[in-house]
């Protein structure tokens, strides 16, 4: 990645304590400089049974190379929040690109969910950089 040989943008999360809510990781990587702007995807799979998370997530990232300070600040640490003894493990997703994991989600049955299981999606570039986009569903395409 460093060398510029590595363009992928998109990352699996994994080993995330169950307790944590989408909207309370992306206010972690948010604070720690990794929030929307940065990030145009995010996703953490909540089971819809018991409302906990799946314990991974998935994120794209604008530029690879914002990837290497997020690696660095996570990787094979412990979690902040909730006294974990998880250690955060991050290994490139297998669907890349913020288009590739829209398509793999936008026919999902998570789509008929509340917004609060829904993946985010931000404004990847321009001057509404990092605002937030409802989730393109089949009926309703959009582009940035």
């Amino acid at each position: 990645v460093e060398n510029g040989l590595d363009t992928r943008t998109s990352l699996m999360v994994r080993n995330i304590p169950n307790k944590y809510t989408q909207q309370m990781l992306l206010s972690e990587f948010t604070e720690n400089g990794h929030g929307p702007g940065v990030i145009d995807f995010f996703y953490l799979p909540i089971d819809f049974k018991n409302r906990c998370n799946r314990g991974y997530a998935f994120i794209n990232f604008v530029d690879f190379k914002d990837i290497l300070m997020f690696h660095r600040q996570y990787y094979g640490k412990h979690w902040r929040t909730f006294n974990s003894d998880k250690i955060c493990d991050i290994t490139y997703a297998r669907i890349q690109g913020k288009a590739a994991m829209l398509k793999r989600f936008e026919n999902s049955a998570l789509m008929e969910k509340d917004e609060e299981y829904k993946p985010l999606v931000f404004v990847s570039n321009g001057p509404d950089k990092g605002k937030r986009l409802p989730f393109p569903d089949s009926s309703n395409k959009t582009s940035s």
